[in-house]
């Protein structure tokens, strides 16, 4: 996984509010592997008509099709917990989320692949969305470590995340990477174990 610790980036609005799981990432491509068709799954039902050409969707003109930020509404995430959502965002070129308010499995999701989800309040989201709006192609900017989001006039708006879930995108660590970190614990832990229960270590050789 790739760190996260700053991004300045174009960044799209979306006004709508619940924006779900299932128009992030339609079901039928639910079973694609993770790659770069991604980018194209992304709000595919808004994005094609059932012929395959392009709709007017804000994400499939410049400079929107450039975009590395969405600035949303409340619940965004919501649905389903497919984790096919976050590689849309991601293959895309999505890199952060700033919403109000997440689906709380898509949030989780999002850390888990290198995305960021940043909860500031409604007003100051659409104080944002309004920005963006009046200056297409505007660039906000974020701070991980510093817990920052420098809008399209400069304002810096702080935000709150999880300490663990910070060190993690600061870092790069997926679950696998951060259990990685604890191997020699938990080898130690096994030998510890399996010596007070020989009859264990037995069974576990044999399987």
């Amino acid at each position: 996984m790739q760190p996260f610790t700053t991004l300045t980036a174009i960044a799209v609005p979306m006004h709508e509010a619940n924006i779900d799981t299932n128009q992030l990432c339609p079901t039928r491509f639910n079973k694609v592997p993770r790659g770069p068709k991604y980018r194209e799954i992304l709000f595919y039902d808004s994005r094609f008509r059932p012929d395959g050409t392009q709709t007017e969707f804000m994400l499939n003109a410049s400079p929107y099709d450039q975009s590395g930020v969405i600035v949303a509404d409340r619940n965004f995430g919501c649905g389903s917990s497919r984790e096919t959502a976050v590689y849309a965002l991601y293959e895309f070129g999505i890199r952060c989320v700033i919403a109000p308010s997440f689906g709380d499995i898509f949030a989780a999701n999002c850390a888990k692949n290198g995305l960021l989800a940043i909860t500031l309040p409604e007003e100051e989201c659409a104080a944002i969305r309004r920005q963006l709006q009046d200056k297409p192609g505007a660039k906000v900017s974020v701070d991980l470590a510093a817990q920052t989001v420098t809008d399209v006039a400069g304002k810096v708006h702080k935000f709150e995340i999880h300490e663990v879930r910070k060190r993690c995108l600061l870092e790069g660590l997926d679950d696998i990477a951060r259990t990685q970190q604890y191997a020699e614990r938990i080898a130690g832990f096994e030998k510890g174990y399996y010596k007070d229960r020989p009859w264990l270590g037995a069974a576990a050789r044999q399987s």
